[in-house]
């Protein structure tokens, strides 16, 4: 039996809701805004959230890219396209630069955004003070009153007792001078991404019932103190083994024959477009 759905799955009224959030999240850069998380037929903490933006925003004209930590061929990546195209019949594309929406999971694409295009981040935890406050009523609170001791004093004690700071990932952001967000567990190097950023970027998190956004152009800082800056990853001296790129985020593998180190893209479109690039210069 065939199944019908509306248009993007949810029913108008489903959307619109979802809208109505996105447009306050928008209007306060960095500010949590509860949603009605709907129930998806994928399970939550698979980018439910994220969904639920894309769904809420895309239309028959759209183009869409999905990415899971990088690459567009993942179990998440590929299943969320499914169900996306299924419901709404438009193109999907590999390449950052050709799509309208992008929504990812724990990277920003190494391409530069453009104003017409809109970033959905799929967010497991998004409150950044949740590492040291357990309750959402306190932590609004603090947030209100912008006391942000906690975050910081996490921060400090990574110094202590490894040197540095030790965030791999998620490393708390403060927007527009106001609120200190969770960036979603994104690699430091895609941090500075956020700041200033052409596109819109969105973020949900369907299992916590929260969307957030930073709008174009808003300052983003990176928590950090004055005699510890916020570094992203180096990768000073490597590049990729597939396409030769230096000053992106690379993923490191070990030859289990003779135990050497390779670096290669993170970005497997951005990877793939700078080999053929390269092969057509080399003629």
């Amino acid at each position: 039996m065939k199944i019908s759905y509306n248009f993007a799955f949810f029913d108008e009224g489903s959307k619109r809701e979802i809208r109505r959030a996105t447009l306050k999240a928008v209007a306060i850069p960095g500010y949590q805004v509860p949603f009605a998380s709907r129930e998806m037929p994928i399970a939550r903490g698979w980018g439910t959230g994220g969904l639920q933006l894309t769904l809420s925003l895309i239309g028959k004209d759209d183009v869409l890219k999905v990415i899971d930590q990088g690459a567009d061929e993942s179990v998440n990546a590929v299943n969320i396209k499914k169900l996306v195209v299924k419901t709404t019949g438009i193109a999907t594309v590999d390449e950052a630069s050709e799509a309208t929406i992008i929504q990812s999971r724990h990277r920003i694409p190494e391409v530069p955004l453009r104003e017409d295009q809109i970033l959905v981040l799929q967010v497991p935890i998004p409150e950044p003070l949740r590492y040291y406050e357990a309750s959402e009523f306190i932590t609004k609170r603090l947030h209100a009153e912008k006391e942000y001791s906690g975050a910081w004093l996490i921060l400090f004690e990574q110094i202590m007792k490894f040197g540095n700071m030790a965030t791999d990932a998620d490393h708390p952001v403060l927007v527009h001078d106001r609120y200190v967000m969770a960036p979603s567990p994104i690699p430091r190097f895609d941090n500075p991404k956020m700041n200033e950023s052409k596109a819109l970027i969105l973020l949900g998190a369907g299992r916590e019932k929260k969307v957030y956004a930073i709008p174009p152009y808003t300052k983003v800082v990176s928590l950090a103190f004055e005699d510890y800056p916020f570094e992203v990853e180096q990768f000073a001296g490597k590049c990729c083994r597939i396409c030769g790129s230096v000053d992106v985020f690379m993923d490191e593998w070990i030859d289990d024959a003779s135990m050497e180190s390779h670096y290669q893209c993170n970005d497997t479109s951005y990877c793939l477009s700078q080999l053929n690039n390269r092969q057509l210069k080399e003629g």
